[in-house]
Parts: structure tokens; C-alpha cells; sequence
């Protein structure tokens, strides 16, 4: 047909998104394959067979390329949820880091309040009493 019966050699392998050896091995077979013959029919049969097997091949082959593609967004999305989770998974971290320190401060600060309040109380007994003792000593210096 078009190629001859020697081996291709690629310039460059096939890697990546690209076909695989197999599927280029394929392909090379089809296009190798001897053409219908012309004296089985009329040439418009022959043309109508080639067209469908043409047809098939490219389909086949728009398929591949088709799934391969699906196949890479479907791991480019796995890759992205996978670097999503760990951005959330070290902001969840940072968070409850954060506030373990508030609910520490929260209860340092509780403790604080207390004792100010223990002291606020205190101290206004002290000064109830002084004001006592004070007008005490006002009632005996104007006794006197």
C-alpha cells in the first residue's frame, strides 16, 4: 500500500500522552494491510469497504485519543483535590493550633478575672472597714 514492508523506526518514542507501542503497532498494521482487490467488485463497492474500514479506524482512533484525554483530566482532577485536601488538611491544623492558644488564654484570663474579683472584694471590705474606723475616730475627736 503506502509503506513498504521494512521495519519503522520512530524518530522520537511515543511517551506520555501519547499512543502506546501496542496501539501504534496497531495502527501501522492497518495502514500495512493489502487493499481490497479490484476484481472481487466494482471499484465503487471497494471504495464503499475502504470508507467504512476508514471510518471504523478513525473512530477507533478518535476514541483512543478521546479516553486519553478523559483519563488525563480525571488524574489532573485527582491531583488538584489531592493538593486541595492538603492545603485544607494544614489550614484545619493551623486553625486548632490557634485555638488551643485562645482557649489557653481564655483560661489564664478567666483565672485572672477571679482573682481580681477576689481581690476587688476584699479590698472593699478593707475599706468598708476603715471608713468604720474612721468615723469612729470622728465621733470620739468631736466628743471630746
Amino acid at each position: 500500500m503506502f509503506f513498504a514492508q521494512e521495519a519503522v523506526q520512530l524518530e522520537h518514542p511515543a511517551h506520555g500522552p501519547g499512543f502506546t507501542a501496542n496501539e501504534i503497532q496497531e495502527l501501522l498494521s492497518l495502514l500495512q494491510s493489502p487493499s481490497p482487490t479490484e476484481n472481487s467488485g466494482s471499484r465503487g463497492s471497494n471504495q464503499a469497504v475502504y470508507s467504512i474500514d476508514e471510518r471504523k479506524r478513525r473512530r477507533m482512533v478518535s476514541n483512543r485519543e478521546s479516553a486519553r484525554r478523559s483519563r488525563w483530566r480525571k488524574k489532573k482532577h485527582l491531583e488538584d483535590l489531592t493538593q486541595q485536601l492538603n492545603r485544607l488538611k494544614i489550614q484545619n491544623r493551623e486553625l486548632q493550633n490557634r485555638l488551643g492558644s485562645i482557649i489557653n488564654q481564655s483560661h489564664v484570663l478567666w483565672r485572672e478575672n477571679g482573682r481580681l474579683m477576689s481581690e476587688s472584694v476584699a479590698l472593699e471590705a478593707r475599706l468598708s472597714d476603715l471608713r468604720l474606723v474612721l468615723a469612729a475616730m470622728n465621733a470620739m475627736q468631736q466628743a471630746q
